[in-house]
Order: structure tokens, then sequence, then C-alpha cells
């Protein structure tokens, strides 16, 4: 097995795994930046604003605020994956070329329930300036398959986690028009795992896999626009631009026996452990929505974001030297999602909350892999906005996400040294659905 192997190993696992997703916006994206805002589909993001979550929704919406603000808050996310007909093979020369059935479960809800937290200070300094901080989670993924999982070959374990700081101003001309810009520092981690057939021991023993492993880390800088307009007291539009972020993955690769030693490359002697990088980045978003004042207790929301996806054409890894290791077609395309929404003040204490987001996946059914089974999904929200005085509100909300049946057939060839290529392959059916249940309180000075 040359050093090539484990390389190969390092960077395919670790690009899948920047990518997946279950529970969040379309590829590896989160919206959960807001309560308030997830109890109307966050349809209203750019336009409607409500509290110091304004400072992600759209940088320009502080200066609108009266008093400077305090919201922090979390949504907890509970995913379930039913997965049928899973199979998966194992092929080489050692079997005839003659691929043979690996023996697995696939229990699915390999989505761990994850909480996801945000904080948001805003601060108005007149009529015109105000400055805001926010902290929270732009992007991230974990998904976790049992041990045994059928198609642990191609993945059995993924976790992404990127955080952002945001130092925010914004500037109002007048009655109409706003303004805002801020700065983010993001740092990006994550660690994953597949299991690895040994060259040279044929599909007999799968139990004789080795556990490929991989951490690595980065940060980066980017920055987001928004604008307000408000041609009437009644309408407001809001746009927003958030930018890409380049990230160079940097870690550190290990393949293991099962009794926990590190393995050995038989062409070399030398342990498998290496270092590789791999060019990351998180592409611009841009939303768009509108407020409108229909009364004095009801307002509407609607809302459109575009994902510019197509920055995620090809995974392509180098080593230390900065050769190619590996070049792969992802196939990801720029997606949509729409939101309508709405909030009826039931009386001064108490706000109602509703919406519906329909999002858009960016896999193509070509490159859909077991780290990333998902598609088209709908979500519906609810929530509340509860005032008991006048400095201090308590929001709630609950969202059900629902998605479109997907199918996974994967097929990945894993190279061996002076051994023959590995053919392996894993196909199943997946139907994913989760809850988020959000809370968030807000004070203001």
């Amino acid at each position: 097995m040359q050093n090539k192997f484990n390389r190969i190993t390092w960077a395919v696992a670790i690009a899948a795994a920047a990518f997946a997703s279950q529970a969040n916006a379309g590829g590896y994206q989160i919206n959960e930046q807001s309560v308030s805002g997830q109890g109307y589909g966050h349809a209203g993001r750019s336009s409607n604003v409500n509290d110091a979550t304004i400072v992600f929704g759209n940088p320009a919406g502080m200066s609108f605020l009266d008093r400077a603000q305090l919201t922090a808050g979390g949504t907890y996310l509970n995913v379930n994956s039913r997965i049928r007909n899973a199979e998966a093979t194992r092929a080489n020369a050692l079997t005839g070329g003659l691929p043979q059935s690996v023996d697995g479960s696939s229990e699915g809800d390999m989505v761990p329930g994850t909480l996801i937290p945000f904080a948001f200070y805003a601060h108005p300094v007149n009529e015109q300036l105000a400055f805001g901080f926010g902290v929270y989670a732009p992007f991230g993924s974990k998904t976790d398959y049992e041990d045994n999982f059928v198609g642990r070959n191609l993945g059995n374990y993924t976790e992404l986690r990127v955080i952002s700081a945001q130092p925010t101003v914004s500037y109002r001309f007048n009655d109409q028009w706003s303004v805002g810009a801020g700065i983010t520092y993001n740092r990006v981690d994550g660690e994953l795992r597949r299991q690895v057939p040994q060259p040279g021991m044929g599909m007999a023993d799968p139990d004789q896999d080795l556990d490929s492993r991989v951490e690595g880390d980065d940060d980066g800088w980017g920055y987001n626009l928004g604008v307000i307009f408000q041609p009437v007291p009644e309408t407001t539009f809001g746009l927003t631009y958030r930018s890409k972020v380049d990230y160079t993955l940097t870690g550190n690769y290990r393949a293991t026996n099962p009794d926990g030693s590190v393995a050995i490359n038989p062409n070399t002697l030398e342990p498998l452990e290496d270092n590789a990088r791999l060019n990351l980045v998180t592409p611009e978003t841009i939303n768009f929505s509108v407020t409108q004042q229909m009364s004095d207790r009801l307002k509407l929301m609607a809302g459109a974001s575009w994902v510019r996806w197509s920055r995620f054409d090809e995974i392509h890894v180098t080593n230390d030297a900065g050769d190619t290791i590996t070049r792969e077609n992802q196939d990801y395309s720029n997606a949509w999602a729409y939101a309508v929404g709405g909030e009826y003040q039931l009386n001064p204490q108490l706000a109602l909350r509703a919406g519906v987001t329909l999002d858009f996946t960016p896999t193509s059914d070509q490159y859909r892999s077991a780290r990333i089974p998902s598609d088209d999904r709908r979500i519906f929200s609810i929530g509340a906005g509860w005032t008991p005085m006048d400095n201090l509100t308590l929001d709630v909300a609950y969202s059900y996400l629902t998605e479109r049946s997907t199918h996974v057939d994967q097929t990945r060839t894993d190279h061996a040294g002076t051994a023959a290529e590995t053919q392996l392959n894993y196909t199943a059916d997946y139907k994913n659905e989760a809850h988020g249940f959000g809370a968030q309180l807000t004070y203001r000075f």
C-alpha cells in the first residue's frame, strides 16, 4: 500500500464531511440564529427588525432599534432518519472481481440531538448610528452512524463546526434608508471517520478494516453588508449579502488496526499517518425580504435566499508540497429557499407567529452520498413572543422539517498500492425529518 492511500482516504473523508448536513438549511448551512425569526420561518430575515438578532439578519436594521438590547438563546434540533433497502458490496482481484456483500445494520437516526446557541448585542448610539456584536454558528453538521453500519466503508462519522464572531456598524441616513456592515472572524474544526478495507486481506473479514480518522481546523475572515429601505412606515424592504470565506483545513490523519495500534504501510513499513490540506470555501449568500404592516396587530413577511453552492464543484486536495492528490467532481448547484410568514399581536404582551419555508437542495442525484443523504425540504414553523414587562421578552418557536424521500447510490475506489483497487458500493433509500425547539431571551437597557 503506497503513501498515496492514506492521503486519498483523508482527502475524500474530510471533503465529504465538510459538506454534510441533515437538519439545517440547504447544503451545510445553519439557519438557527434567531428564535423570533424561526417562529415565522425566517420569512422577514432582512426586513423585520424585532430584536438584537437583526445583527445577523441585516446589520442595517440595528439603527431602527430604539435602545440597546441583548438577545441570547438557542435551538435544539432533533433529527429522525429512516433507511430502507440498504446494501453494500466490496470487490477486488482477491474476490475475482465479483462484488461480495458487506454485513451490517442500517438503523438510521445517525444525527445526534444538537443545541445551536447564539448571542447578539445591539447598541444605538443616536438616531443615526448603531453598533453591534454577535456570536453564532453559520455552518455545521454532525452524523454518527452505528458501529456496524453497513455503509461504514464510505463514511460513518462526520462532525463539522463553524463559529463566527461579528462586530457590526449601521448608519441611518433618514426615515427611509439605512445601511450596515459587519466583519466576521470564523473558526472551523472537524473530525471524520470511516472504515477502510485492508489491502491484501480480501473481502473475507470486514472486522479487520482499518479505522480511518482525521481532525483538522483553520480560521478565516469574511464580511456582510445590508441595506433597508422603508418607503412608508408600513412597508420595509431588506437586502443582505454575506461573503464567502476561504479556509485551508490542515490536520492529522491516522489509520488504526482493530486492536487500536497504528496501522503499518506494508510497502514502506511506516506508520499510516500523514498531513494533508484541503481548500474549503463557504459560499456567499444573498437574502431579500419584505415586511408589510397590514394593521395595528398584523404584519406579513416574505423572503428569498440564494446561495452560491456552485463554488463546490470539485474536491481538490494537495499534500504539503502542493502536489495534487485527488480531484473529484461534486456538481453542487446554486440553490434557492423561499419563505412566507406572519405575526399577530394578540395583546400588548403576546405576539403569535407562523411561517412556511421551501428549501431546495444543492446536491445532485449522481453524487449524493451516505454523508449527505438529503433532498428538498419543507419547513413549517410556529412561535410566540411574550413581553411581561417593557424591557424583557421571551420568544419560543417550534419547526417541523420534512424532506422528500431520496436515494443514495454511491461508488468509490480505494487505492491499495501493489494490491488491486477495491471497489466499494452503497445503496439505500432515505427519509429524513427534524424537529426544532427554540427559546431566546431579549433584555432592553
